[in-house]
């Protein structure tokens, strides 16, 4: 999507046949962006009635990952596939379902999806959100899930929808990251934001600091290091946010800047984290390198990785450059963790 040609309060739809005027190649992935933002507008809706809609907390069966899903994920789910179907879309590799679901064979893209992030806080009234990124389909009798285990570079477009206060989309084409904002007066998205630029450096991080005795020892020492603020090694004081939402926590990153971790550690089921990379990661890592910040498992490239099943999980950090990169930096020097410190019994790689 060429940035400059895009005017801020101009609807999604136009904004849309103005990518694909501009690159032909494009005409299919916007179908599949419209299908979704109508799925999100319909969701958004059934969100924003909350308890007058009935219990979207109650739970139900199982989904792929092993835990209950609740009412509004069985919602989104269907909300989103039922889009689809009107959609280029070959196939479907959602958090909601075990195995790959086929749509329309023979079309040139599939979807890989979370229709529901941050279920937990369903119910009550804190944001959740729609993860989704686009492939294009590869045909591999041989391999019934060849589309979704090539990297994330090979991903066509991404985004995800935010359901807070108001309803955003943020959305990359493959240049530059926008943002877009429910106008519920038309049912319409509306360009606010044209190109997103995520500051270098940032003073916020985003961990779930209650799992602090199962990290590994470069992940304690960054946090340590961060928590001693400008008596420390970072000559800088932090603050740390954790919303239990991604979508949320994505959306504060691109918006200010800041570094978000989840990483594997030692609890079992948890070594490489939580998040898949196919329908969290790989999607919100195009977003954070479109708009000038990175995304890592700590060491290597989110966008590099190739899944080997469709509900792989990955560790997951990204955000503003530098601290990325300081993340980085603590895991190439495990070494230097020989020393232990009285908070977390280690000192930090980048203390003397």
């Amino acid at each position: 999507m060429a940035t400059g040609s895009l005017t801020i309060g101009s609807r999604l739809d136009a904004c849309l046949a103005q990518s694909v005027a501009d690159r032909a190649d494009l005409k299919d992935v916007a179908s599949v962006v419209a299908a979704i933002a109508a799925a999100a507008i319909d969701i958004s809706e059934v969100i924003g009635r909350g308890a007058l809609g009935g219990d979207l907390a109650a739970t139900g069966e199982q989904n792929s990952d092993g835990d209950v899903q609740k009412a509004l994920d069985v919602i989104a789910h269907k909300r989103v596939t039922e889009a689809l179907q009107g959609a280029p879309v070959a196939e479907v590799a959602s958090e909601e379902a075990e195995g790959v679901m086929h749509l329309n064979p023979g079309a040139p893209l599939v979807v890989a999806i979370d229709p529901l992030d941050g279920s937990s806080n369903i119910g009550v009234n804190m944001a959740v959100g729609t993860i989704f990124g686009i492939r294009p389909a590869v045909q591999d009798p041989a391999d019934p899930i060849a589309s979704f285990t090539t990297p994330g570079t090979a991903q066509r477009a991404a985004g995800f929808v935010t359901y807070g206060p108001a309803t955003a989309l943020i959305l990359t084409l493959g240049e530059g990251t926008q943002v877009y904002v429910l106008d519920r007066d038309v049912r319409a998205f509306r360009l606010t934001h044209a190109s997103l630029d995520v500051p270098v450096s940032a003073k916020e991080y985003a961990i779930n600091a209650s799992n602090a005795r199962h990290w590994d020892g470069p992940i304690k020492a960054f946090i340590e290091d961060c928590l001693a603020g400008a008596d420390g090694p970072r000559d800088k004081d932090f603050n740390m946010r954790w919303l239990g939402s991604l979508v949320a926590d994505a959306q504060r990153v691109l918006m200010r800047g800041g570094v978000f971790l989840y990483p594997g550690d030692g609890r079992k089921g948890y070594a490489q984290g939580r998040l898949r990379l196919l329908y969290e990661a790989a999607p919100i890592a195009m977003l954070m390198e479109q708009a000038g910040a990175g995304a890592t498992d700590g060491e290597r490239r989110i966008l590099d990785i190739a899944a080997t099943g469709i509900h792989e999980r990955v560790p997951l950090v990204f955000g503003s450059q530098e601290e990325v990169a300081c993340v980085a930096k603590y895991y190439g020097g495990r070494n230097h963790a020989a020393t232990r410190s009285p908070l977390f019994g280690q000192r930090g790689l980048m203390r003397g």
